[in-house]
Protein backbone atom coordinates (compact mmCIF):
# COMPACT_ATOMS: atom_id res chain seq x y z
CA UNK A 1 0.00 0.00 0.00
CA UNK A 2 1.33 3.76 0.05
CA UNK A 3 3.20 5.15 1.92
CA UNK A 4 1.46 8.21 1.73
CA UNK A 5 -1.80 9.82 0.99
CA UNK A 6 -2.17 12.54 -1.68
CA UNK A 7 -4.57 15.75 -1.17
CA UNK A 8 -5.84 17.32 -3.88
CA UNK A 9 -7.12 20.99 -4.92
CA UNK A 10 -10.91 21.18 -5.20
CA UNK A 11 -11.71 20.73 -9.12
CA UNK A 12 -12.67 24.32 -9.47
CA UNK A 13 -8.83 24.97 -9.00
CA UNK A 14 -7.95 22.61 -12.02
CA UNK A 15 -10.14 25.14 -14.24
CA UNK A 16 -7.60 27.44 -14.94
CA UNK A 17 -6.16 25.09 -17.41
CA UNK A 18 -6.96 24.80 -21.07
CA UNK A 19 -8.94 21.60 -21.48
CA UNK A 20 -7.44 19.12 -22.74
CA UNK A 21 -8.99 16.57 -25.27
CA UNK A 22 -9.93 13.30 -24.60
CA UNK A 23 -6.37 11.86 -24.10
CA UNK A 24 -6.48 8.57 -22.92
CA UNK A 25 -5.01 7.97 -19.07
CA UNK A 26 -4.38 5.21 -16.69
CA UNK A 27 -4.15 5.31 -13.04
CA UNK A 28 -3.00 2.64 -11.18
CA UNK A 29 -2.83 2.91 -7.78
CA UNK A 30 -4.10 0.35 -4.68
CA UNK A 31 -5.89 2.79 -2.94
CA UNK A 32 -9.36 2.55 -4.41
CA UNK A 33 -10.38 6.06 -2.57
CA UNK A 34 -7.67 7.71 -3.73
CA UNK A 35 -7.84 6.49 -7.43
CA UNK A 36 -11.41 7.37 -8.25
CA UNK A 37 -10.39 11.13 -6.48
CA UNK A 38 -7.47 11.37 -8.86
CA UNK A 39 -9.54 10.14 -12.02
CA UNK A 40 -12.46 12.77 -10.86
CA UNK A 41 -10.36 15.45 -10.88
CA UNK A 42 -8.77 14.36 -14.11
CA UNK A 43 -11.63 13.41 -15.88
CA UNK A 44 -13.48 17.10 -14.88
CA UNK A 45 -10.65 18.86 -16.83
CA UNK A 46 -10.85 16.72 -19.61
CA UNK A 47 -8.46 13.58 -19.95
CA UNK A 48 -10.69 9.99 -20.57
CA UNK A 49 -9.69 8.07 -17.20
CA UNK A 50 -9.52 4.16 -16.52
CA UNK A 51 -8.40 3.25 -12.77
CA UNK A 52 -7.19 -0.01 -12.09
CA UNK A 53 -5.90 -0.93 -8.47
CA UNK A 54 -3.45 -4.28 -9.21
CA UNK A 55 -1.04 -4.85 -11.74
CA UNK A 56 -2.87 -7.91 -12.81
CA UNK A 57 -6.15 -5.61 -13.23
CA UNK A 58 -4.01 -2.65 -15.09
CA UNK A 59 -2.25 -5.05 -17.64
CA UNK A 60 -5.33 -6.70 -18.62
CA UNK A 61 -7.35 -2.56 -18.77
CA UNK A 62 -4.08 -1.15 -20.71
CA UNK A 63 -4.52 -4.14 -23.37
CA UNK A 64 -8.01 -2.53 -23.86
CA UNK A 65 -8.12 1.09 -23.26
CA UNK A 66 -4.31 1.31 -25.05
CA UNK A 67 -3.83 4.46 -22.61
CA UNK A 68 -1.70 7.54 -23.81
CA UNK A 69 -0.14 7.83 -20.62
CA UNK A 70 0.24 5.64 -17.22
CA UNK A 71 0.13 7.37 -13.71
CA UNK A 72 1.42 4.08 -11.92
CA UNK A 73 2.19 4.19 -7.91
CA UNK A 74 5.07 2.68 -7.14
CA UNK A 75 3.74 0.10 -3.89
CA UNK A 76 1.32 -2.31 -5.34
CA UNK A 77 -0.31 -5.53 -3.91
CA UNK A 78 0.57 -7.76 -6.80
CA UNK A 79 3.69 -6.21 -8.59
CA UNK A 80 6.65 -3.46 -7.92
CA UNK A 81 5.61 -0.75 -10.07
CA UNK A 82 8.53 -0.51 -12.01
CA UNK A 83 8.32 -4.45 -13.30
CA UNK A 84 4.52 -3.52 -14.07
CA UNK A 85 5.65 -0.55 -16.24
CA UNK A 86 8.14 -2.84 -18.00
CA UNK A 87 5.56 -5.25 -18.91
CA UNK A 88 2.84 -2.51 -19.80
CA UNK A 89 5.56 -1.07 -22.61
CA UNK A 90 6.42 -4.32 -24.01
CA UNK A 91 3.04 -4.06 -26.08
CA UNK A 92 2.68 0.11 -25.15
CA UNK A 93 6.06 1.31 -26.03
CA UNK A 94 4.67 5.05 -26.83
CA UNK A 95 2.96 5.56 -23.49
CA UNK A 96 4.15 7.84 -21.47
CA UNK A 97 4.92 6.90 -17.47
CA UNK A 98 4.77 9.12 -14.48
CA UNK A 99 5.45 7.37 -11.28
CA UNK A 100 4.03 8.00 -8.09
CA UNK A 101 6.09 7.99 -4.20
CA UNK A 102 6.37 8.85 -1.30
CA UNK A 103 8.21 12.05 -0.85
CA UNK A 104 10.74 10.15 1.39
CA UNK A 105 12.17 7.44 -1.40
CA UNK A 106 14.63 9.04 -3.41
CA UNK A 107 15.33 6.18 -4.27
CA UNK A 108 12.09 5.61 -6.45
CA UNK A 109 12.32 8.75 -8.06
CA UNK A 110 16.00 7.38 -9.60
CA UNK A 111 15.00 3.64 -9.83
CA UNK A 112 11.80 5.00 -12.32
CA UNK A 113 14.17 7.70 -14.39
CA UNK A 114 16.50 4.47 -14.91
CA UNK A 115 13.83 2.75 -16.69
CA UNK A 116 12.72 5.26 -18.75
CA UNK A 117 9.99 6.95 -16.81
CA UNK A 118 8.82 10.48 -17.87
CA UNK A 119 8.13 12.16 -14.88
CA UNK A 120 7.46 11.06 -11.03
CA UNK A 121 5.08 13.10 -8.82
CA UNK A 122 6.01 12.73 -4.65
CA UNK A 123 2.81 12.65 -2.63
CA UNK A 124 1.08 14.19 -1.35
CA UNK A 125 0.74 16.60 -4.51
CA UNK A 126 -2.48 18.44 -5.67
CA UNK A 127 -4.37 18.47 -8.20
CA UNK A 128 -3.36 21.11 -10.37
CA UNK A 129 0.56 19.77 -10.01
CA UNK A 130 -0.84 16.65 -11.37
CA UNK A 131 -2.40 17.76 -14.35
CA UNK A 132 0.21 20.23 -15.67
CA UNK A 133 2.73 17.24 -15.54
CA UNK A 134 0.65 14.78 -17.31
CA UNK A 135 -0.19 17.60 -20.10
CA UNK A 136 3.63 18.41 -20.15
CA UNK A 137 4.57 14.76 -20.52
CA UNK A 138 1.65 14.61 -23.11
CA UNK A 139 3.16 17.58 -24.72
CA UNK A 140 6.65 15.99 -25.50
CA UNK A 141 5.39 12.91 -26.95
CA UNK A 142 3.29 15.23 -29.01
CA UNK A 143 -0.17 13.34 -28.12
CA UNK A 144 -3.00 15.58 -29.23
CA UNK A 145 -1.65 16.47 -32.62
CA UNK A 146 0.19 19.37 -31.10
CA UNK A 147 2.81 20.75 -34.05
CA UNK A 148 6.65 19.21 -33.44
CA UNK A 149 9.10 22.06 -32.35
CA UNK A 150 10.71 23.20 -35.54
CA UNK A 151 14.05 21.94 -36.20
CA UNK A 152 17.58 23.30 -37.21
CA UNK A 153 18.70 22.55 -40.84
CA UNK A 154 18.77 18.96 -41.44
CA UNK A 155 16.75 18.21 -38.20
CA UNK A 156 19.91 17.10 -36.51
CA UNK A 157 21.60 19.46 -33.38
CA UNK A 158 24.53 18.80 -32.77
CA UNK A 159 27.76 19.25 -30.37
CA UNK A 160 31.35 18.17 -30.33
CA UNK A 161 30.75 14.60 -31.29
CA UNK A 162 26.93 14.78 -30.07
CA UNK A 163 24.41 14.64 -32.38
CA UNK A 164 20.51 14.38 -31.60
CA UNK A 165 18.03 13.93 -35.17
CA UNK A 166 14.66 15.45 -34.08
CA UNK A 167 13.07 13.48 -37.70
CA UNK A 168 14.54 10.63 -36.68
CA UNK A 169 14.00 10.97 -32.62
CA UNK A 170 17.77 9.46 -32.34
CA UNK A 171 20.42 10.24 -29.96
CA UNK A 172 24.50 9.18 -30.97
CA UNK A 173 27.81 10.53 -29.34
CA UNK A 174 30.29 8.83 -31.98
CA UNK A 175 29.67 5.77 -33.34
CA UNK A 176 27.22 4.79 -30.26
CA UNK A 177 23.36 5.54 -30.09
CA UNK A 178 22.03 6.22 -26.98
CA UNK A 179 18.56 5.68 -25.79
CA UNK A 180 16.98 8.38 -24.31
CA UNK A 181 13.13 8.27 -22.80
CA UNK A 182 11.00 10.99 -24.15
CA UNK A 183 11.90 13.46 -21.22
CA UNK A 184 15.83 13.03 -21.73
CA UNK A 185 15.87 13.32 -25.20
CA UNK A 186 13.85 17.20 -24.49
CA UNK A 187 16.09 17.81 -21.64
CA UNK A 188 19.27 17.00 -23.96
CA UNK A 189 17.45 19.09 -26.81
CA UNK A 190 17.22 22.06 -24.41
CA UNK A 191 20.76 21.61 -23.70
CA UNK A 192 22.20 21.32 -27.22
CA UNK A 193 19.84 24.34 -28.21
CA UNK A 194 21.69 26.20 -25.48
CA UNK A 195 25.20 24.94 -25.86
CA UNK A 196 27.96 26.56 -24.87
CA UNK A 197 25.43 28.78 -22.02
CA UNK A 198 24.02 27.90 -18.63
CA UNK A 199 20.29 27.42 -17.95
CA UNK A 200 19.07 27.64 -14.82
CA UNK A 201 16.65 24.53 -13.33
CA UNK A 202 13.37 27.05 -13.48
CA UNK A 203 14.20 27.76 -16.68
CA UNK A 204 14.56 23.86 -17.17
CA UNK A 205 11.37 23.25 -15.74
CA UNK A 206 9.94 26.22 -17.99
CA UNK A 207 10.97 25.05 -21.08
CA UNK A 208 10.88 21.29 -20.61
CA UNK A 209 8.22 20.12 -18.03
CA UNK A 210 6.25 23.25 -19.09
CA UNK A 211 5.46 23.97 -15.75
CA UNK A 212 6.85 25.21 -12.73
CA UNK A 213 7.04 24.05 -9.03
CA UNK A 214 8.87 25.21 -6.48
CA UNK A 215 9.51 21.55 -4.94
CA UNK A 216 10.04 20.44 -8.46
CA UNK A 217 13.77 21.13 -8.22
CA UNK A 218 15.04 17.60 -7.69
CA UNK A 219 13.33 16.78 -10.65
CA UNK A 220 15.63 18.08 -12.66
CA UNK A 221 18.60 16.96 -10.74
CA UNK A 222 17.50 13.78 -11.02
CA UNK A 223 17.40 14.13 -14.92
CA UNK A 224 20.45 15.80 -15.09
CA UNK A 225 22.30 13.06 -12.87
CA UNK A 226 20.35 9.90 -15.17
CA UNK A 227 21.36 12.12 -18.40
CA UNK A 228 24.99 12.51 -17.45
CA UNK A 229 25.27 8.53 -16.89
CA UNK A 230 24.05 7.96 -20.47
CA UNK A 231 26.11 10.96 -22.08
CA UNK A 232 29.06 11.06 -20.01
CA UNK A 233 30.43 7.49 -20.21
CA UNK A 234 32.30 8.68 -23.10
CA UNK A 235 35.11 11.40 -22.96
CA UNK A 236 35.38 14.06 -22.92
CA UNK A 237 32.41 14.93 -20.60
CA UNK A 238 29.81 17.87 -21.96
CA UNK A 239 27.73 18.07 -19.16
CA UNK A 240 28.55 20.49 -16.67
CA UNK A 241 27.05 22.25 -14.01
CA UNK A 242 28.29 25.43 -12.27
CA UNK A 243 26.35 25.71 -8.00
CA UNK A 244 24.25 27.99 -8.16
CA UNK A 245 23.86 28.57 -11.62
CA UNK A 246 22.63 25.59 -13.76
CA UNK A 247 23.99 23.44 -16.29
CA UNK A 248 25.63 24.01 -19.69
CA UNK A 249 26.42 21.56 -22.55
CA UNK A 250 30.38 22.56 -23.02
CA UNK A 251 34.23 21.21 -23.67
CA UNK A 252 36.50 21.48 -20.83
CA UNK A 253 36.72 21.04 -16.75
CA UNK A 254 33.08 19.35 -15.40
CA UNK A 255 31.87 20.16 -11.85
Amino acid sequence: MSAATPFFASAGEATSHVPATGERLLVVDDEVDIAALLATGLRFVGFDVRTAHSGAEALTVAAEFRPHLLLLDVMLPDINGFELCRQLRRDQRDAGVIFLTARNRTEDAVAGLAIGADDYINKPFSLDEVVARVRAVLRRLNVGGEEAPESVEDGVLRFADLELDEVRHEVRRGNSFIDLSPTEFALLRYLLQNSGHYVSKPQILTHVWSYDFQGAMNVVENYISSLRKQIDCFDPPLIHTSRGVGYSLRLGRTS
